[in-house]
């Protein structure tokens, strides 16, 4: 059910809640900058008109999912900190201080699953708007990188571990028959595990691992055996059997049972050979410094990604850039729809002018600045580990990440022209105060 209209009315006796804070702070500009009505009339059909429990307010919401990524916090911590920052209640639209938190961190897990990808892209929208003619650039700039999922880093042993204990846990919750728990023997095989890479206890710990992968199997099939036929069940068996079955150089493997769509990328990284999760894609503005899109795929080769990305920004932006410049990892394409693909590669001076070779340049070294955008996107909105559960959250976690840099980008924007005020302010005070002490001196 929808929530009740808010009374506009002065709610304080001497002033209102607007009037105690300042009309400087970037939170405060933001909040009277942004559309709210829209998300009202995007979201009001995905609740009920007058039935059930009068829900929290849309702006409410949205305003914290905003905030959660504008300042890199969890669910629970927004939540808390909302209780405490009047900045934060003023952007969420409240009209007093409230000194109560305003939902459980559960609604927000709720809200995102009812608003949908589309809910989510709708708010990268509005932080592309905001940010005004900035956003209207043709020259555009395009990377890939790995969004790395909120697992730990997979081994067969640990796998097969995990099966053993999710096998246990079936067990006791459906009160099936054990004949043997393995508890003794599996403590006494993990110390065989230890210090695998010392050279005399390398095949000590590979029998272990060969006989914990057998346990598993063997409670695998027990667990099969007692269970009814089409359980509950069944879908985790499944899954199981195929950790136990799948090798070395497998395709398709699976690195996580809470997580099985993760995907193993491998991005030639020095530090980091493999990372696990899934690839995305940003397009930057190369002359304004705008994410006007990000979109979040598996596993495919970067220049497989290109025509969807670029469907997104028209989509967002209502036109299609003019050119994207982009690595070496997208060569074999060079034009989409109306948008020229720009490869670095050898010139040809028959072909080329020097005016074209020079343009050329110039947009490969400011297709760099993308490079320390994702690093913002990763160290400061989430974008570096995803706690989003499955592909849903994969989709959504890059875009929430994007939209608050649009945002985090307006506002800091407002803080150098205020900080410009200031010192021109004080530059004429300083003026004016040395020309009437010239004056006094004549």
């Amino acid at each position: 059910m929808l929530s009740k209209p808010i009374n506009t009315f002065q709610m304080s006796f001497y002033s209102t809640f607007e009037e105690q804070l300042s009309r400087r702070h970037p939170l405060y500009i933001l909040a009277n900058h942004i559309n709210w009505h829209q998300f009202d009339e995007a979201f009001k059909n995905l609740y009920c008109a007058d039935n059930g429990r009068p829900a929290k307010p849309i702006r409410l919401m949205v305003s914290l999912l905003m905030l959660k990524h504008i300042r890199n916090l969890s669910d629970e911590s927004v939540v808390e900190q909302w209780a405490e920052n009047a900045y934060y209640q003023y952007f969420s639209g409240e009209q007093c201080f409230a000194a109560k938190e305003p939902c459980e961190a559960s609604e927000l897990v709720h809200f995102r699953k009812r608003i949908g990808e589309e809910g989510i892209e709708l708010i990268l929208k509005e932080s592309i708007r905001m940010n005004g003619n900035d956003s209207n650039d043709g020259d555009v700039s395009v990377d890939t990188t790995v969004q790395e999922k909120n697992i730990t880093f997979p081994t067969d042993a640990k796998l097969h571990r995990k099966i053993i204990r999710k096998c246990r846990q079936i067990t006791e919750k459906e009160q099936l028959p054990v004949r043997q728990s393995y508890t003794s023997t599996l403590k006494k095989l993990s110390v065989d595990q230890r210090f695998r890479h010392h050279p005399k206890n390398k095949s000590k710990a590979r029998k272990a691992d060969r006989k914990v992968k057998t346990i598993a199997g063997r409670l695998v099939r027990e667990l099969e055996r007692n269970l009814p036929p089409g359980s509950m069940y069944q879908n985790n068996l499944n899954l199981f059997k195929k950790v136990l079955a799948q090798k070395r150089n497998d395709t398709g493997k699976i690195y996580s049972l809470h997580e099985p769509e993760v995907q193993c990328i491998s991005k030639g990284k020095e530090h980091k050979k493999y990372e696990f999760g899934n690839k995305v894609s940003i397009v930057h503005t190369q002359h304004t410094g705008v994410i006007v899109g990000a979109k979040s795929f598996r596993n495919e080769y970067d220049g497989h990604t290109l025509e969807t990305s670029l469907q997104q920004v028209e989509k967002l932006t209502g036109k299609a850039p003019r050119t994207a410049s982009v690595d070496r990892g997208y060569r074999g394409i060079t034009q989409i729809g109306a948008t020229q693909v720009q490869i670095p590669k050898p010139f040809n001076d028959k072909k080329q002018s020097k005016y074209k070779q020079r343009k050329l340049k110039k947009a490969f070294r400011r297709r760099a600045a993308i490079e320390p955008v994702i690093g913002h996107l990763k160290a400061d909105h989430r974008l570096s580990r995803n706690f989003y559960k499955g592909i849903f959250g994969d989709n959504i976690n890059v875009m929430l990440s994007a939209a608050a840099f649009n945002f985090k980008r307006m506002m800091n924007i407002w803080k150098q022209i205020f900080l410009a005020f200031l010192q021109s302010l004080v530059w004429m005070m300083k003026k004016y105060f040395y020309k009437t002490i010239s004056s006094r001196h004549k």
